[in-house]
């Protein structure tokens, strides 16, 4: 099935969102930690790897769908040619993530398609509101951060606290998803703030045990809803 056949789920679930970091994950790898942060609960899954070749970021897109077996959302942090290759490739690669700083988000969309899932890095107000114009359905969910200072993002904006997420998820209709020195004792009060989930990264891909560290999330979060 193609990217332009592909049906759009009915309904994201950005609860635990999972970021891959190569350095963190160790000498196990990433696509162990993908597989246990899956069996505990993780709901998406995006691989981010800045140092990657794209044959690299390729093989291992590659490798993680058949791990993932659609047990989550699989999704490409800005390598739309990478995700277009895997899902050439016969890969259930669900979308692509792109910042600020990537392909314009309506040249993204009509490169994947409209049934792909199209997420956004947006933080500031000014973010919001130019995507407010875009035409319904360009941008599915955005990433919104960082919510504390991080050391797996060093570029990161100035922080913005739980107050500072609140206000900026009041002023779109789009699911947003908290991220940046987020874990699971975080949840009630992000998902109390708007978040439609919390995206980790150190919190899963760092902990001596993904699986567990997943489904700590995943009851964190569902207790918050509770």
């Amino acid at each position: 099935m193609t990217a332009t056949t592909r049906p759009r789920r009915a309904r994201l679930d950005l609860s635990v969102y999972l970021v891959t970091d190569a350095a963190l994950c160790g000498r196990r790898g990433v696509l162990e930690v993908v597989r246990g942060a899956v069996a505990g609960g993780a709901t998406v899954v995006q691989l981010r790897d800045k140092a990657a070749s794209a044959r690299e970021l390729f093989d291992l897109t590659v490798a993680a769908h058949e791990v993932v077996a659609g047990r989550a959302t699989l999704v490409v942090d800005d390598r739309v040619d990478v995700y277009l290759a895997a899902r050439a490739a016969g890969a259930a690669v669900d979308g692509v993530h792109i910042g600020q700083g990537d392909l314009p988000v309506t040249q993204t969309r009509a490169l994947i398609g409209p049934h792909a899932v199209l997420g956004l890095t947006a933080n500031t107000t000014g973010q919001l509101q130019l995507v407010d114009c875009l035409p319904p359905g360009t941008v599915d969910y955005l990433g919104v951060g960082v919510i504390r200072p991080t050391a797996t993002k060093p570029d990161h904006p100035a922080p913005l606290g739980v107050d500072g997420f609140a206000r900026l998820t009041a002023q779109t209709g789009l699911p947003c998803v908290a991220i940046g020195g987020v874990g699971a004792g975080d949840a009630a009060a992000l998902r109390m703030a708007g978040a439609a989930g919390i995206a980790v990264v150190s919190a899963i891909c760092a902990a001596d045990d993904p699986e567990a560290a997943s489904r700590e999330l995943r009851e964190a979060w569902t207790a918050a809803g509770a």
